[in-house]
Order: structure tokens, then C-alpha cells, then sequence
């Protein structure tokens, strides 16, 4: 089984990387590094002692993703490739529609023509918004509130259209909570460029002496000790979300929708 990892030097793909390499898959990686680096690769490479291949891609590029998926023929596509911080697409949304969901038509467009119909994409639980019930369930109604996450209710549209044009198609849609942690050798985690915009690494950076101070926005939620609440996974029960899928893919036909959280909130 040859699976192909776009975003595969990302947080979240390399430690999906790391975890299908130990099961001696076979795996191409495809990222640009706008915002993940080659090192995290060179890291997994070490730690699995196993080889991969490398295009370095843009997604937005057609014909360079056309290529790709002729030659390599995947059984399988995990997309984890994408712009994700939420005040970047408030800043810059045109920016977020033409990688997020122009990058993914051109990927879609890719695999029709290599014959793959085996896909899992990284979506989010920000396509629920503001929730109206707590925990939140598929079933919950989707109403994004920001552009980040209307690219990614845009994305799933147009992939849940896409699998309906064929009865072979096997899509898993996994809505990611709020992924913290790294892997326990250390090798690899969430390092962001430039400054970061999720909670736990820039908690790292300033433990690190690296940043001036922590900002803690708001002291008067209703939660436990007045400060925001949120489901957190560790990113590798969210590698392993991911494998469990690819396992699923065998077994269905169609469109899936998978909240992969906690459950549990922590303050």
C-alpha cells in the first residue's frame, strides 16, 4: 500500500509519518515547508530507521500534483496540507481560500486522474462555531465563524460531492479538537515559524525564555477557575485517529464525518 502525505512535515503529518513508517508502510511525503521545516523529517527518519520519499510541492501546483500521483499511484491519500491559524485568515482570507480549498480542488482533480478514490482529510472542529451544546457531536450543526474554518467547511462540500461521483470512493473527514503534545523521543512536536498561534508552544517558548510572558486573555468564563476551557487530544492518540482510519478505508464507501477529541476540558 503506497500512501501519500500531503503536509507530511507538519506537526500533525509527521507524527502520522512516524507512526506508518514503524508498520513498514510505504510512503510519499509531499509539503512546500511554508510553514513546517525538512528537519521534522529528518528527525522521523532517524527514529524509524525506515525510508520515505520527498517531493517538496506547492498544492496550488496542478500539473506538479498530476505527475506526482501518476507516478507514485497511491492507494490512499492523507491531506493534511494547509494554512491554519485562525487570526492569519481573519488578517488575510483570500489567502486561505486560494491555498485551503483551491490547493484541495487541484489535489482532487489529481487523484480522479491517477484513479485513487482513498482519502482522509484533516478538518477541524472550528466548522462548528460557537456550540450550542456541550460535547459536541457530528450531528451538531456547522456554522464556521472565521475564514480558516469556512475553508474547511468548503473543503468537505466539495469532497463529500467529490465521493458521490463514484460508489468506490472511500472518504474519512477526522475534525480535529485541539492537538497538543509530541512524540516521546522528543524528536518531533509543534514548532511552528515565526510566532505561534496555538496555546502550547508559545507557553514553550516562554518556559524557554524565549518569549517575555504568557497572555491569558479573559478571567470571567464560567468554567472552574474562570479562565477559557477546551478539549484537548495528544497528538499521538490523533496519529493513531489517523491509522485507525486508513484501516477503515477498506471497509466503507462513501462520506464520514469523525470528531477525534478528549472528551474532556481542561482549563
Amino acid at each position: 500500500m503506497k500512501i501519500v502525505l500531503t503536509g507530511g512535515a507538519g506537526y500533525i503529518g509527521s507524527h502520522v509519518l512516524a507512526d506508518l513508517l514503524n508498520l513498514n508502510k510505504s510512503v510519499h511525503v509531499v509539503d512546500n515547508f511554508y510553514n513546517s521545516s525538512p528537519a521534522s523529517l529528518t528527525a522521523v527518519q532517524k527514529m524509524s530507521k525506515r525510508e520515505f520519499s520527498l517531493s517538496e510541492l506547492n498544492i496550488l501546483n496542478g500539473p506538479g500534483l498530476d505527475k506526482l500521483l501518476q507516478e507514485t499511484r497511491p492507494s490512499a491519500v492523507m491531506h493534511f496540507a494547509g494554512l491554519k491559524a485562525v487570526s492569519e485568515s481573519v488578517s488575510h482570507p483570500l489567502f486561505y481560500y486560494e491555498n485551503n480549498v483551491k490547493g484541495t480542488l487541484e489535489l482532487l482533480k489529481a487523484m480522479d486522474n491517477s484513479g485513487c478514490k482513498n482519502l482522509i482529510f484533516s478538518s477541524s472542529a472550528t466548522v462548528y462555531g460557537v456550540p450550542e451544546r456541550l460535547p459536541i457531536s457530528e450531528d451538531h450543526k456547522v456554522a464556521a465563524i472565521n475564514p480558516y474554518g469556512r475553508t474547511k467547511l468548503i473543503i468537505e462540500g466539495m469532497i463529500n460531492d467529490w465521493s458521490s461521483t463514484d460508489p468506490k470512493k472511500s472518504v474519512i473527514i477526522l475534525r480535529y479538537f485541539n492537538p497538543v503534545g509530541a512524540h516521546p523521543s522528543g524528536r518531533i512536536g509543534e514548532s511552528p515559524k515565526g510566532v505561534p498561534n496555538n496555546l502550547m508552544p508559545y507557553m514553550a517558548r516562554v518556559l524557554k525564555g524565549e518569549a517575555e510572558e504568557l497572555l491569558i486573555f479573559g478571567n470571567d468564563y464560567e468554567t472552574r477557575d474562570g479562565t477559557g476551557e477546551r478539549d484537548y487530544i495528544h497528538i499521538e492518540d490523533l496519529a493513531a485517529a489517523h491509522l485507525a482510519a486508513l484501516e477503515k478505508l477498506d471497509f466503507i464507501r462513501g462520506f464520514s464525518e469523525i470528531n477525534v477529541g478528549s472528551g474532556k476540558s481542561v482549563t
